[in-house]
């Protein structure tokens, strides 16, 4: 009990920690509002940022709902006896084999996808309309989601299947090989998902010869960053949001750009977000991430086989744990699909957490690709333009409070990467600041 205690307690204040950095948002949004800051001025004109200043507030309500929403939802989940209920139905009627077992598990995962939708599709419909970013239709949105169901089924159920095997064929180092087994799959995924997923969702046509991709192509010659190819992906299909990224490994590395990035950028300031984006390769930011990730997955598994050990673990979310008479069966000894839920559900509480120093190493990897662009563009006013371009079109909040920031962003604000750019004291001053996401 006590230890259930303690769980609720940290999910209740990791909600209270996300209201109140919404909170602190907020005002300084509101602060910020009125006539262009100083700083903004040769950024968006004065409708445009009046524009992006209710984009944030209206995001920030949202974001309060869905906190709130998935916070009752996981206390719900965890202490109703829902899931030692679903787990006696699971082995009453299907009994304790890995395919059984990995049902329980998609099914509970399902459930839990389920009860999100109508606020995703809340944000979709009715805020990013309201604000002309939207461009999905019903139809695309929910054939999305059919799909990513349909490749959940199609490859992550055997997937569960073959972790729960190894667990019954490797015995007390099966946390060794589950992890090693998923570290490898999740590698081929990255291989064969730009050929074989990702054309499921979206469009991809080689970029037309011309100017840009000469462009383009002779800087990658100069980067020595090998490509397959550069292709446009249809992003306008479900929204106005721009991006640009590489996919894939080796001779199957592809460059793609959104089609919305190719038309609101001009062609130097294409050529400047691509060489940010090599810029993060030459650097070697993505083995260095792809590793910590698989280092924190290796002490994740540790750390579920350690807990599969425990009475008082099961026993705090209803599970029983010795012959008793109660309402579902004795838990097996080598049952390790609730201790893997359970873990799935609660490490989302302790990544909160660790989010602002994840987002502090991932901003400085942000200042690096900028500066590695500046240098092979011979200038820094290209990238300059490019994000103040993509800050205005994608009405960013330009003065988010340094503490949601901190939590919540992946990448420095325009202010920040722009006096980073101007020079390395500038650079020394922002590694400490906050940031936004995509490029």
């Amino acid at each position: 009990m006590v230890f259930a205690f303690i769980i609720a307690g940290l999910l209740v204040a990791r909600w209270a920690a996300q209201l109140v950095l919404e909170i602190l948002n907020r005002r300084n949004v509101m602060a910020h509002a009125g006539p262009v800051p100083d700083a903004f001025k040769e950024v968006v004109d004065q409708a445009t940022y009046d524009k992006s200043v209710a984009y944030s507030l209206a995001k920030g309500n949202l974001s309060k709902i869905e906190d709130a929403w998935d916070s009752v939802v996981l206390l719900a989940i965890l202490f109703s006896g829902v899931l030692p209920w679903a787990f006696s139905k699971f082995w009453v009627h299907l009994g304790p084999s890995a395919w059984a077992m990995a049902s329980y598990l998609f099914t509970i995962g399902l459930a839990l996808s389920i009860t999100g939708l109508p606020l995703e599709w809340y944000g979709q419909f009715r805020l990013e309309q309201r604000f002309g970013f939207n461009t999905s239709t019903q139809q695309t949105w929910w054939l999305d989601r059919l799909k990513g169901f349909l490749l959940a089924l199609i490859l992550g159920y055997p997937l569960l299947i073959l972790v729960l095997k190894l667990v019954e064929w490797t015995g007390r180092w099966w946390w060794f090989w589950v992890w090693a087994t998923i570290l490898v799959f999740q590698l081929m995924m990255a291989v064969l998902a730009p050929a074989l997923i990702m054309p499921l969702f979206n469009k991809f046509t080689p970029l037309p010869e011309g100017s840009l991709r000469e462009r383009l192509l002779k800087l990658a010659e100069r980067t020595r960053f090998r490509a397959r190819s550069i292709q446009i992906m249809d992003g306008s299909k479900r929204s106005r949001h721009s991006n640009a990224f590489f996919t894939g490994f080796g001779r199957l590395r592809k460059i793609v750009l959104f089609d919305t990035l190719v038309q609101q950028l001009t062609e130097p300031e294409l050529e400047s977000v691509l060489a940010h984006e090599i810029g993060h390769f030459r650097k070697k930011h993505i083995p260095k991430m792809l590793a910590a990730s698989a280092l924190g997955s290796l002490l994740g598994f540790y750390i579920i086989s350690f807990l599969a050990g425990q009475q008082w673990f099961y026993e705090a979310f209803g599970f029983i744990t010795s012959k008793s008479s109660g309402w579902m069966p004795e838990l097996p000894d080598k049952s390790i699909a609730p201790a893997l839920l359970l873990f799935a559900l609660l490490s989302g509480v302790v990544l909160f957490w660790l989010s602002p120093l994840m987002h502090w190493w991932s901003r400085r990897y942000e200042y690096q690709a900028d500066a590695f662009a500046a240098a092979v563009m011979n200038e820094a006013a290209s990238l300059r333009s490019a994000l103040r371009k993509l800050n205005e079109k994608n009405l960013s909040n330009l003065t988010p409070h340094p503490l949601y920031s901190g939590f919540y962003y992946s990448h420095p604000t325009l202010l920040e990467r722009e006096r980073a750019l101007a020079g390395p004291r500038a650079v020394g001053q922002t590694f400490l600041s906050a940031g936004q996401r995509g490029f």
